[in-house]
C-alpha cells in the first residue's frame, strides 16, 4: 500500500520529535509512566479485591465494576460541553481530583455503598478525563506531530501499566487487606503530579476557549452535539471508533479471556503471559511503527490494523484446536502480541483523526463523542462474547471478530477516506494545493514501508 510522503523520504527520528515538541508537551509526557504505574497496580485486581478480599461475592463485584463504565458513559456528553466552556485544563484537573478521592474511598470500602461510591467517582472521572486530556494535548501539540505524541504516550502508558502490574502481583496478598489498601492509595497518589503540573507549570494552557463570533461581531450560536455529528466525516470516524472498540479492546479485556479459558483451556498463568507479551510488544514496537507510518494516510494505517487484528483473532481461534496444551498458551501469547502490533497502528491515528477534524471551540465535544463510541462498545461487547462462548459458539465468535476486523479496514479506506480532507487524513504535502474541484488529487512522492 503506498501513499504520498511529506517532504523528503527520510523518516523522522525520535530526537527530532522531542526537539519539535513544545515544553508543555514534554511536561505532559514526563508524568505518564508514573501516573499509569498506579493504574497498573490495581487494574488486574479489581475483581479479586471486591469479590474475595472485601467478601462482596463475584455477582456483586461484577455489578460494581460495571458501574464504572456506565457512569463514565453518562458523564462523557456533559463533560465534553464543559471542556468547550471551561477549557480542558480545568476539567482535567477536576477529574484527576475525583480519581484521588475515588482511590481513597475504594481503599476503605468495607461496605457495598462505599465501594459503589468510590467506583462511581472513578467512572465520573474517567468519563470526562479522557476527552479532557485529548483536548489538552491537541491545544499544546502541533497537528503535524500530534500523531507521534499519541503514539509515544501510548507506549509510556503501557510501560507504566506493565511495571505496575508486576509490582502489584508481587506485593498483594488476598489474606491481608492492608496490601490492597496500599495499592489503591498508591494509585490515588499517582495522579497528584499531574494535578500539580496543571495547577502550576501548565496553568497558562488549555484555558477557556474564546467563543466564535458571527460576521456582524455578535457571538455565534453555540454548536451542539447534533451539529458536530453533521459535519463531514465526523459520524464515520465515530462509527469507526465504535467498531474498533467492539472488535478490539473490548474483546482483549473480556472475550479473549473467556475464549482462552473456556475453549482453549489456557491457565490463568497463561493469561498473564499473554498480557505481558501484549505490553512488551507495544513498548518495543511503538516507536518503530511511528516512523514507518509517518506521512501515510491514516485511513490506510487503520486498514492495515484491521488485517493485523483479523490475524490475531485467527490465532485465538487456533487455541481451540489444541486445548489445554502448551501450544494453546503459545498461540494465546501470539494472539496478544499480534493484537498489540495493531494497537501501535491505531493509537497514533484515530485520536489524531478526531482532533484534526475538531475546531478549538468544539474539541471537547469531539473527544467526548469518541469516548462515548468506545465506551458504548465496551458495555455491549462482554455480554455478546459471553453468550457466544458460553453457548458453545466459539467458532462463530472468532468469525465475528475476524469479519468485523476486516470490515473495519474496508470502511476506513472505502468510506471514510472519501469523506475527509487529506490534511485530516495525515497528508500534508509541500507541493501546491490541487486545483479546485479536484478533490482527490494529491502529489505523488516516493513511498516505502508498510503503508
Amino acid at each position: 500500500m503506498t501513499a504520498p510522503r511529506t517532504g523528503n523520504d527520510a523518516r523522522p527520528r525520535l530526537i527530532d520529535f522531542w526537539h519539535d515538541l513544545p515544553r508543555e508537551g514534554k511536561l505532559l509526557l514526563s508524568i505518564v509512566v508514573f501516573q499509569f504505574l498506579g493504574t497498573g497496580l490495581v487494574l488486574p485486581f479489581h475483581i479479586v479485591y471486591l469479590a474475595e478480599v472485601r467478601d462482596f461475592g463475584y455477582a456483586n463485584a461484577g455489578l460494581l465494576i460495571a458501574l464504572q463504565p456506565l457512569v463514565g458513559l453518562v458523564a462523557a456528553g456533559p463533560g465534553g460541553s464543559l471542556i468547550d466552556r471551561l477549557g480542558p485544563r480545568t476539567v482535567m484537573a477536576t477529574a484527576l481530583g475525583c480519581l484521588v478521592v475515588g482511590g481513597v474511598v475504594i481503599a476503605s470500602a468495607s461496605t457495598l455503598p462505599v465501594a459503589a461510591l468510590g467506583l462511581g467517582l472513578n467512572g465520573l472521572a474517567f468519563g470526562i478525563e479522557w476527552p479532557a486530556a485529548q483536548s489538552l494535548v491537541a491545544s499544546v501539540v502541533p497537528s503535524r506531530i500530534r500523531h507521534r505524541y499519541f503514539g509515544i504516550n501510548f507506549a509510556l502508558l503501557n510501560l507504566g501499566i506493565g511495571l505496575g502490574g508486576i509490582v502489584g502481583g508481587l506485593f498483594v496478598d488476598v489474606e491481608r487487606v492492608i496490601t490492597f489498601q496500599v495499592i489503591y492509595l498508591a494509585d490515588a497518589v499517582s495522579y497528584l503530579p499531574a494535578i500539580v503540573l496543571l495547577l502550576g507549570p501548565l496553568r497558562h494552557v488549555g484555558g477557556r476557549v474564546v467563543a466564535a463570533t458571527a460576521d456582524d461581531g455578535t457571538p455565534a450560536a453555540r454548536v451542539g452535539y447534533v451539529d458536530v455529528l453533521r459535519r463531514p466525516g465526523v459520524a464515520s470516524v465515530m462509527a469507526l471508533g465504535f467498531l474498533a472498540s467492539f472488535v478490539g479492546y473490548s474483546q482483549l479485556n473480556a472475550g479473549m479471556q473467556a475464549f482462552a479459558r473456556e475453549v482453549g483451556e489456557v491457565s490463568t498463568r497463561g493469561l498473564g503471559l499473554a498480557f505481558a507479551a501484549n505490553t512488551a510488544v507495544i513498548v518495543l514496537l511503538q516507536l518503530v511503527v511511528l516512523q514507518r507510518i509517518e506521512g501515510r494516510r491514516r485511513t490506510r494505517v487503520i486498514a492495515v490494523m484491521g488485517v493485523v487484528w483479523a490475524a490475531s483473532w485467527l490465532l485465538l481461534g487456533a487455541t481451540g484446536l489444541v486445548p489445554g496444551t502448551a501450544a494453546a498458551t503459545v498461540l494465546l501469547a501470539a494472539c496478544a502480541s499480534v493484537f498489540a502490533l495493531g494497537e501501535t497502528l491505531m493509537q497514533p491515528t484515530l485520536p489524531a483523526l478526531v482532533n484534526d477534524l475538531a475546531t478549538d471551540d468544539t474539541r471537547g465535544k469531539f473527544n467526548a463523542l469518541s469516548s462515548i463510541s468506545f465506551q458504548s462498545a465496551a458495555i455491549i461487547s462482554p455480554p455478546i462474547a459471553g453468550f457466544l462462548v458460553g453457548h458453545g459458539l466459539g467458532t462463530a465468535y472468532v468469525a465475528v471478530l475476524v469479519v468485523g476486523s476486516l470490515a473495519l479496514g474496508l470502511a476506513a479506506v472505502g468510506h471514510l477516506e472519501k469523506r475527509i480532507d487529506p490534511r485530516v487524513n495525515g497528508i500534508v504535502a509541500d507541493e501546491p494545493t490541487p486545483a479546485p474541484g479536484d478533490a482527490h488529487a494529491a502529489p505523488t512522492l516516493p513511498a516505502s514501508g508498510i503503508v
